[in-house]
């Protein structure tokens, strides 16, 4: 099921620390910092926080502009975005400020969690997940339940971890103070795991005062049947790619890239690149990787359409090539309709050759774009 898109937003010392261990808390950024967090904050939906950071901060997290505010509400929005926490135990203080100000609150906790949360009167609308916490079941709530659709994720620590671990997060917003804490036992933003492999993409770097702003997105694929946070930014360059197709009238406009399990880019393609006017876009990335790069095995095709499992300008249809270039895992957008081939089942003969294939039905109206006039021949 789709989810929000996921920011997190920190601000660290020079060496990765969140706060001191003082009594107060540790200010990392200055008043032009802050007008930005406000900013961002105003143009998402939902900000989550984690139960220790309510202990820890007493945070209030509103919008404090009143112009970012009255901008919310004329495009009929609320005043103030969403507030949600998580806590497993539910054990939480009912006088904290998180609670008292700004617009609605959301806590996602456990079964057990809920009936003491309840039991302490908090001043939210709490949801059990089960037994157990779980982030996907969680930014699917919000997703369906709430239409949250990009949420901003302000700590703490062992919460960050965890979304990118899993990889949850679409965005780390990371600001760099120039100072140290030097305390060992001073919270620290990332915490060890199991994180993806390969570099984070940079996306902006912004000096703000003494403070510096940088931005990232996370490259690496997801895993067999998990869709991971880099699998839609992938999946949207595809569907950018099937834009820049020669038109036609007797074949789907497709994009398609490859990526390695590192997040590194190997190909991309289109539909009737180049010279070759039936080429595909599966068939024209593949092309451009030596057959013999290991990297393959572990490697991801984005295909803004479903790879054909039938074709007359070739001898091999694009689930055929796939497989036998040694893929074994496909993101697609779309299904292919019965326009021009009936039964098509690509998904259907990549899985009989051990692939796994994921759908992500959010991008399908991306893909149809540049197929409309084909949609329903």
């Amino acid at each position: 099921m789709p989810h929000p898109y996921v920011l997190l937003s920190a601000a660290v010392s020079l060496d990765g620390c969140l706060d001191d261990t003082g009594p107060e808390r540790l200010l990392l950024s200055g008043p032009a910092d802050f007008d930005r967090v406000d900013e961002v904050r105003a143009s998402v939906d939902a900000i989550l926080v984690g139960a220790g950071t309510i202990r820890a901060d007493n945070p209030r997290l509103l919008v404090n502009s009143p112009e970012r505010r009255a901008a919310r509400v004329a495009g009929g929005g609320p005043e103030y975005p969403l507030k949600v926490t998580v806590s497993g135990s539910g054990d939480l203080d009912p006088a904290a400020r998180f609670w008292h100000t700004g617009g609605e609150k959301l806590l996602y906790t456990t079964d057990k969690g809920a009936e003491r949360a309840r039991a302490h009167g908090l001043a939210a609308d709490v949801v059990a997940l089960g037994s157990e916490l779980d982030w996907r079941r969680l930014l699917e709530h919000l997703y369906a339940v709430r239409g949250v659709r990009r949420l901003m994720v302000e700590g703490g620590g062992r919460v960050h971890t965890q979304l990118l671990t899993q990889g949850l997060a679409d965005e780390l917003q990371l600001v760099l103070a120039p100072l140290f804490v030097g305390d060992p036992d001073a919270p620290r933003l990332f915490g060890p795991g199991a994180y993806q492999a390969g570099r984070l993409r940079l996306l902006e770097t912004r000096p703000i005062g003494d403070v510096v702003l940088m931005r990232y997105e996370p490259t690496a694929p997801g895993t067999r049947p998990l869709p991971a946070a880099a699998d839609h930014h992938w999946l949207a360059l595809a569907c950018d790619l099937a834009e820049r197709c020669p038109p036609s009238g007797t074949a789907f406009s497709v994009g398609a890239v490859v990526v390695a399990a590192d997040g590194t880019e190997l190909a991309r393609g289109h539909s009737r690149e180049g010279a070759d006017p039936v080429v595909h876009a599966e068939e024209a990335a593949l092309a451009k990787i030596d057959p013999t790069d290991s990297r393959l095995a572990t490697a991801t095709v984005y295909s803004s359409l479903e790879p054909c499992a039938h074709r007359a300008s070739r001898p091999a249809p694009c689930a055929r090539l796939i497989l036998d270039a040694g893929v074994r895992r496909v993101v697609t957008a779309w299904r292919e309709p019965d326009t021009f081939v009936a039964g098509a089942d690509g998904s259907g003969v990549l899985a009989e050759g051990g692939a796994t294939v994921v759908v992500l039905p959010e991008h399908e109206d991306r893909a149809k774009a540049p197929n409309g006039h084909l949609i329903g021949r």
